[in-house]
């Protein structure tokens, strides 16, 4: 599999692959293995979590990779329990030292949890972690538009990622259009929404350009997803899978096939009711 997926460039100059792999919940022994074997399949963005409980296994796949840690793009994400400034500072330390790296490509805010209402405390800390050189690019994760205008007010200083629930039963119309808007990447957790028969997978719109194009379901999913111009991060632990899900730049969608696949959205599509304005993650 080659390595040489195309990519965007951020608002800050950072660029990252156009797909990305997800780890949650990959732990454990069975986690270090398949994060290795997706390192070595050539994903070189690797997406983690404070919550995921999954760094050192993700450090730890880096080192059995043998990849240069330089090829490699490693995200994670500060939890709600340390939007406090110096906790979430403390928060990107402990990642690295968990990582065993001394730098991080990517940190996320990973909900704005706004009824305790310490977002902009925690964007205004990785600024100054980004300041440091401990981190090169700073985003957020689940921000609605009211969110990311606090914190671009707040600090002068915008996002370079906006990862949200993205799929083709919640694709996210307006949301995309207010990250564009702002110069913001926007990234897609659970790219494939519920990657079952009765899910988008399994509709007649993503079967027939399926069919079309000679590929599987999920690739034409993922494929969407890269002409949307959102980064997907979808998570397998079979390699089988993982191959699959990163050879989707050797065919393209019509029009008329990436209209079916949004059209598929429906207001009640998030996968479990996870609503930034309510849903909180400590």
């Amino acid at each position: 599999m080659t390595t040489d997926i195309p990519t965007h460039t951020l608002n800050d100059g950072t660029v990252l692959p156009q797909i990305g792999f997800g780890t949650y919940p990959l732990r454990g022994v069975e986690g270090v293995e398949a994060i290795t074997s997706a390192l070595q399949t050539g994903y070189r963005l690797i997406d983690s979590a404070v919550n995921y409980e999954n760094e050192h296994e993700v450090g730890e796949a880096l080192v059995r990779s043998e990849i240069p840690r330089s090829e490699v793009l490693l995200t994670t994400k500060i939890p709600g329990r340390f939007h406090e400034h110096q906790l979430a500072v403390q928060s990107v330390e402990d990642s690295l030292r968990r990582l065993g790296t001394d730098y991080l490509d990517l940190v996320l805010i990973h909900w704005p949890n706004p009824s305790v209402d310490r977002y902009v405390e925690a964007w205004q800390a990785l600024v100054d972690v980004q300041e440091r050189g401990l981190v090169r690019s700073i985003g957020v994760s689940n921000f609605t538009e009211a969110h990311l205008e606090r914190v671009i007010e707040r600090t002068g200083i915008t996002p370079a990622v906006n990862q949200i629930e993205l799929h083709p039963a919640f694709p996210q119309v307006e949301m995309r259009a207010v990250n564009e808007r702002l110069g913001i990447r926007t990234e897609s957790w659970s790219p494939l929404g519920r990657a079952k028969q009765d899910g988008p997978v399994g509709s007649e719109a993503v079967l027939s350009a399926a069919e079309a194009h000679g590929v599987e379901p999920a690739q034409v999913v993922l494929r969407w997803h890269v002409q949307l111009g959102s980064i997907p991060l979808p998570k397998s632990a079979s390699p089988e899978r993982q191959r699959s899900n990163l050879d989707v730049f050797g065919f393209e969608l019509s029009e008329d096939e990436m209209g079916a696949i949004t059209a598929l959205g429906r207001p009640d599509g998030r996968l479990f009711g996870a609503d930034p304005d309510t849903h909180e993650e400590m």
